[in-house]
């Protein structure tokens, strides 16, 4: 009976130094892991989508997206596109590093009468690789933009 004790008490501290060795290496890779985590740049836009309201036919469409590279490496824009040919964006062609600001412009063809309803996708090597952004309102002809409401008698 003894020797049946001394055989389980060994057992038992074997299973146990194996698991106290077993939990050091998984530690150990896990820490392995998180130091060769990868450093990424943040797209963060002050907002996603410009609403340019009701505007007049023939004015100014231009607009901007400003953002911000809140992560911790730098960003590279690799192709910003129009969902047609009447939204034209443009770029910064240099990286952005983090911390810094930019911006990305917008010129919609405003000789279109009717609702503006188009995007621009971003592609870069930020943390999200394509960012989707938003432009919206209306293109009234130049009579209606300068009309003022009808008032209501009572």
């Amino acid at each position: 009976m003894k020797k049946q004790i001394f055989n389980n008490t060994f057992a038992l501290k074997a299973v146990m130094v194996l698991a106290l060795v077993l939990s050091s290496q998984m530690t150990k890779a896990q820490d392995a892991v998180d130091t060769k985590k990868e450093k990424v740049g943040v797209l963060t836009f002050e907002t996603t989508e410009i609403d340019y309201g009701k505007i007049e036919q023939n004015t100014d469409g231009h607009r901007t997206f400003k953002f911000t590279n809140t992560g911790d490496a730098p960003i590279v824009i690799t192709n910003v596109k129009g969902s047609c040919g009447c939204t034209v964006p443009t770029a910064p062609k240099e990286a952005i590093m983090p911390g810094q600001s930019s911006e990305i412009q917008v010129k919609y063809d405003t000789n279109r009468v009717g609702p503006i309803s188009k995007t621009v996708t971003v592609t870069s090597n930020a943390s999200e690789p394509t960012k989707i952004l938003k432009i919206k309102g209306t293109v009234l002809p130049p009579a209606q933009a300068t009309e003022k409401p009808a008032q209501i008698k009572s």
